[in-house]
């Protein structure tokens, strides 16, 4: 009689012993608002488990929320089905404790502009960095999602600066699906290249973009927004004629005033505002149309007027 085969369990996934350990199996994201929102519902989506951080159960509830709606829209447009859905958010947890990242492969800083000021919070960002390295395996990668903000600036107080880097989502252009990569001055190659592959995960194309304020997306809007800006003062066409122009002549997506209105136009303001300190060129100065919308707290969809007024649930009321 032949002897009796003994295979292990653990072949057939029935047990997590011995199971290899993929690159990121767990990502975490700091700061959970429109940017965070967008950085959690996207990794997860791609299978991999999320936890993000918000100071108290209000604003953790609030992210939730955020996630939610942008799953549902998912649905609506038949991308997603309501088991995938609930599939996705049993794949994110909300904390308010630093140590939950301790088992993250990679974390995410996203914390959100001033909503009154649009201020960078530089000094918390760092602060961030600081809570993170102290939590964190030495082989786990910090990242900031970055697009006027320097990155060697916020990991300069660490001691492993090499596995600090940038990224920037497009979080305000639909279905852009680029990530700008950057590199701080201390990055190590090993760390760039598994976020190359962390973009690749997620099935976004990416960027090598050199640190610099602003980056590509950045400049190159903002620039065309204040161009969009001026023919518009010169009554040479509408809003919605210049939109339908960069839709139609140049396959926008949308146009640069339905994005602007989804940044904030007080971030804006205040993106232009650095650009214009960093290079001292007249080209990033804000056009009075935007100061005046921020003066007058027009911000755009958040408060429902901006370029365009928006109802309750962000649509364009026409």
């Amino acid at each position: 009689m032949a002897d009796e085969i003994i295979e292990a369990i653990e072949r057939y996934g029935l047990s997590k012993r011995s199971r290899n350990r993929t690159l990121f199996s767990r990502i975490g994201v700091v700061g959970c608002g429109k940017e965070g929102s967008f950085i959690a519902a996207t990794v997860a989506l791609k299978g991999i488990e999320v936890v993000f951080y918000e100071p108290c159960s209000e604003t953790i509830d609030n992210a939730f929320e955020r996630i939610e709606k942008k799953l549902n829209k998912k649905i609506e447009n038949w991308g997603l089905t309501e088991n995938e859905k609930k599939a996705v958010m049993s794949r994110i947890q909300g904390t308010s404790d630093f140590q939950k990242f301790e088992s993250c492969d990679f974390v995410i800083e996203a914390i959100r502009y001033e909503s009154n000021t649009g201020e960078r919070r530089v000094q918390q960002r760092k602060d961030v960095f600081k809570q993170l390295e102290a939590v964190l395996s030495e082989k786990a990668i910090i990242a900031s999602n970055v697009a006027t903000v320097v990155v060697t600036e916020l990991a300069s107080e660490l001691k492993n600066q090499e596995r600090c880097i940038g990224l920037h989502f497009l979080t305000n252009v639909p279905d852009s699906n680029i990530i700008e990569v950057v590199r701080g001055l201390n990055t190590s190659d090993q760390t760039y290249e598994k976020v190359c592959q962390f973009a690749k995960a997620l099935s976004q194309e990416y960027v090598s973009v050199a640190e610099s304020s602003g980056l590509i997306s950045i400049r190159m809007f903002l620039i065309q927004l204040n161009e969009a800006c001026g023919i518009l003062m010169e009554g040479i066409a509408s809003v919605e004629s210049i939109d339908r122009v960069l839709m139609v002549g140049f396959g926008h997506r949308q146009g640069v005033f339905r994005t602007a209105d989804q940044m904030g136009i007080e971030k804006i303001v205040k993106l232009l505002d650095n650009l214009y300190d960093e290079y001292g060129n007249i080209k990033y100065k804000p056009s009075p149309i935007l100061l005046r919308l921020f003066r007058a707290r027009h911000y755009g969809v958040n408060t429902g007027k901006g370029f365009y007024n928006y109802d309750a649930l962000g649509n364009v009321i026409k």
